[in-house]
């Protein structure tokens, strides 16, 4: 096992299981390649060099003694905005935020499993936008091109795993905010089914729309990393039934009625798909058709879902403002929707919570007729360092929605995606596509995506050299 870049959750598992490796020694790795790329990826947030190796010190106690866990001693990566005891969750913001004092649910099951969190990833303020930049830790970019953001808002989370500094990490996703960064760093990023990976202290993050999930160079490995960190907190919500999404790698799908979606949802502001994105999107169309699946053109009957998105969003926003311990040190993009939050709170987050239900009823129906549905996860490749964070409000809305149109009705109806690299344009840039499906559809999802993989080997292109120069076009 080569220390310039890590090798896949998997693979680290059964090497440490077989005693070909020492926890220490990958942690030790993965700290050094962290500290070789902060100048450049600014993937972290948070470090924990002691506390990890101390934990990789006790791993390996527990292996030496026979002891086996799913992830023991394996080094993992979590977004800043889950709860790790001991360390701050600043969630992209300024501020003095003192240390919480216990792990998150999803923290928790990873430690259960075995894993070592060597750090928490930068992520923008509270989630909001599909790029990591902020005053708070500047900028973190993208190991294809570091000219361009590897997107957000689980942009470091995204990094870290596309430049082999950690074999795979959680993110989480209210609006894309897994799936497009996994799109633009050419990974694979499983957004699953609400409540599949608990988001405790928040049963619900941002009135429900957003998840944990996880990202990952194989589908193999998002789905181990996904089932080590499902499951629930006591008090939780959402609690879908229990699924070992793994178990659905390598299993054939079947022959399956795929619907090919390449017309933006509902948009307040102009969308339109890039040329050559959709050229990337339609020869995985094919490719799919070449495996023996029916693909046709269809669009999900989606209808007004946007304005049922706003309301949630901008309340969760206020909610986390509200627990921030200086909103004066906020963006003003920021502190603007939370004010839009709190004007939304009664009536109209009530009405947009009541017609989740009937979206499920309508988009659930589409499902009658189709298995999966294929669509862009961006309508554009990533855009350049700055191009989004230095514009105002009205202009950053305008510039998302143009960039990003697809993701966010999955997060409304809290229903499983899967990005799966779609190849490059331009200038090597990493584009993708999301494999989408009804209610606890995740296994389903994971046999697609894996079946594909099989077939192109994503896996098997790197960008540049693990500190990020020299990046490389595929």
């Amino acid at each position: 096992m080569t220390s310039d870049r890590a090798a896949g959750l998997a693979e680290s598992a059964r090497a440490l299981a077989a005693g070909e490796v020492t926890s220490r020694a990958l942690v030790e790795r993965a700290l050094a390649r962290i500290e070789a790329t902060q100048p450049t990826l600014n993937a972290f947030r948070v470090v924990r060099a002691e506390a990890a190796l101390a934990e990789a010190d006790a791993a390996d106690r527990e292996l030496a003694a026979g002891v086996r866990r799913p992830l023991l001693g394996v080094p993992v990566a979590v977004k800043d905005d889950m709860d790790v005891a001991g360390e701050p969750t600043a969630f992209g913001c300024r501020g003095d935020f003192p240390p919480v004092a216990e792990d998150g649910e999803a923290v928790r099951r990873l430690r259960a499993a075995g894993a070592v969190i060597v750090g928490k990833t930068n992520t923008c303020e509270l989630g909001q936008w599909p790029f990591t930049e902020g005053p708070a830790f500047g900028e973190t970019r993208n190991p294809w091109h570091t000219g361009h953001t590897p997107g957000g808002s689980s942009g470091g989370s995204a990094a870290a795993v596309a430049a082999g500094l950690v074999p795979a990490a959680l993110g989480s996703d209210g609006a894309g905010s897994v799936r497009i960064p996994a799109s633009w760093t050419h990974l694979i990023g499983i957004k699953p089914q609400r409540g599949r990976i608990s988001t405790w202290p928040r049963g619900e993050s941002f009135q429900g729309i957003t998840v944990n999930g996880t990202l990952a160079r194989t589908v193999a490995d998002a789905a181990l990393l996904l089932d080590a960190a499902c499951g629930n907190h006591a008090h939780d919500p959402h609690r879908p039934p229990a699924l070992t999404v793994s178990d659905a790698v390598g299993r054939d799908p079947g022959r399956l009625r795929v619907a090919l979606s390449l017309k933006p949802p509902f948009t307040a502001v102009p969308a339109r798909l890039r040329p050559e994105v959709r050229s990337r999107i339609l020869e995985l169309a094919e490719k799919l058709a070449g495996l023996g699946h029916t693909v046709e053109e269809a669009d999900p009957p989606y209808g007004q879902i946007g304005l049922t998105f706003v309301p949630r969003a901008t309340v969760g926003i206020a909610e986390w403002v509200r627990d921030t311990p200086d909103p004066a040190l906020l963006d003003p993009r920021t502190r603007d929707a939370a004010r839009l939050g709190r004007l939304l709170g009664g009536a109209p987050l009530r009405a947009a919570r009541r017609a989740e239900a009937v979206l499920h009823r309508r988009i659930g129906a589409f499902f009658d007729a189709y298995d999966v549905i294929l669509a862009p996860t961006t309508a554009a490749p990533p855009p350049e360092i700055g191009a989004l964070h230095k514009l105002g409000g009205l202009a950053t809305d305008r510039a998302m929605i143009a960039a990003c149109p697809y993701a966010w009705p999955w997060n409304v109806l809290g229903w499983p995606g899967v990005n799966v690299p779609a190849g490059f344009v331009g200038d090597g840039l990493p584009v993708g596509a999301q494999l989408l499906g009804p209610a606890n559809s995740e296994p389903l999802l994971v046999s697609v995506a894996a079946r594909l993989e099989a077939e192109l080997r994503w896996f098997e292109q790197w960008p540049g050299r693990p500190d990020g120069s020299a990046a490389a076009a595929a």
